[in-house]
């Protein structure tokens, strides 16, 4: 049984850096041996310098032709995942992806069937439910301690809204930033969705509707269990990251609600004052994006099927295109209704 897998990863963005750090820190299990970005400037190399990356490189390629690397991260532009996936199976490299595979429902289909066929490992990096909180929720869901879950809710919101660049390759919200939510209902209730409702506005920017996407939305679900999910999205939360999620059964209700940047509240005869909730996902989910790096390793070195795998980024996906049906039709949408 191996201890150790040699890693490359491809994308040094924000989501990349974080990956890259919690292999080199906090995943001892992993050993990173190159990163590979199509964009290298001094900025880049003063970073990489800085972290401990041992080789900085700008052709992917040059991953894939190490046969002393055993896995792949993949951390570029959505647009990318499908080929590099694809590459690193036939290459018989074990992969894990950032979220989402693709947009479009053929090509993450053909890609499972080259990584069913090539016997390798696929998890894709749906981290919030490595989150201490919510998976107590589950845990309390699991046990029957509120009994039978009928009302799932979600509340997701950024603290500001991205670039406009970024969001034209984004892939829309639904497929960007709520794919995780829905994810999240299912990972509570261990249900799938059989229809959606979804509505949304560019209320923040109206840049955001001009280029075809939204950035304020509710989703109703209906799942098959015969609960009820209820997801609220919005790119600008004054406040900070707003993340919260309920589960209400027939015995009682499972709260997780954000967590704190310390534990100190300020009492005067004026008011009562508490600091603000985390800004962002790198302070609010940091600890998650380790443990799930982590859970990759332990499926690498046990040889066990990873969780969450490609098809849970397949079925993620097909909500994500009910969903878009859904709002741009006015309609709801049964999953059934979408053709792969």
């Amino acid at each position: 049984m191996k201890s150790t897998f040699n890693v490359g990863v491809i994308g040094v963005g924000r989501i990349g850096k974080i990956h890259i750090e919690n292999i080199i820190r906090n995943v001892p299990g992993l050993k990173l041996k190159m990163v590979a970005d199509i964009n290298i400037d001094d900025q880049m190399k003063e970073w990489a310098k800085k972290v401990g990356v041992p080789l900085l490189i700008q052709d992917a390629d040059d991953i894939f032709n190490d046969p002393g690397i055993d896995a792949v991260v993949i951390a570029s532009s959505t647009d990318t995942h499908v080929k590099f996936i694809q590459k690193a199976a036939h290459l018989k490299k074990d992969v894990f992806s950032e979220k989402p595979i693709d947009t479009d429902l053929k090509l993450i289909k053909e890609t499972l069937e080259i990584v069913k066929n090539e016997g390798i490992k696929l998890m894709i990096g749906f981290n919030r439910r490595f989150d201490k909180n919510f998976k107590r929720v589950r845990e309390i869901v699991k046990s029957g301690q509120i009994g039978i879950p009928q009302i799932v809710k979600v509340t997701a919101r950024d603290p500001a809204l991205p670039s406009i660049e970024y969001l034209k390759s984004s892939g829309g919200m639904f497929f960007d930033m709520t794919i995780h939510d829905w994810d999240m209902v299912r990972f509570q209730t261990g249900s799938e969705v059989e229809e959606v409702y979804a509505t949304g506005a560019a209320l923040v920017d109206p840049e955001v509707g001009k280029i075809g996407d939204i950035d304020t939305a509710a989703i109703i679900l209906k799942l098959d269990n015969g609960a009820i999910g209820i997801i609220d999205n919005s790119r600008q939360a004054i406040y900070g990251y707003d993340q919260r999620v309920e589960v209400f059964g027939s015995k009682g209700c499972a709260v997780a609600d954000n967590e704190p940047t310390n534990t100190v509240r300020l009492y005067t005869a004026e008011k009562t004052k508490e600091d603000n909730i985390p800004y962002f996902f790198l302070e609010r989910y940091m600890e998650s994006y380790a443990l799930e790096l982590h859970s990759f390793f332990e499926s690498l070195r046990y040889n066990n099927e990873p969780s969450p795998n490609g098809e849970d980024g397949l079925i993620n996906a097909i909500i994500a295109t009910a969903v878009q049906r859904s709002y741009k039709e006015n309609r709801p949408v049964k999953i059934s209704e979408i053709n792969l």
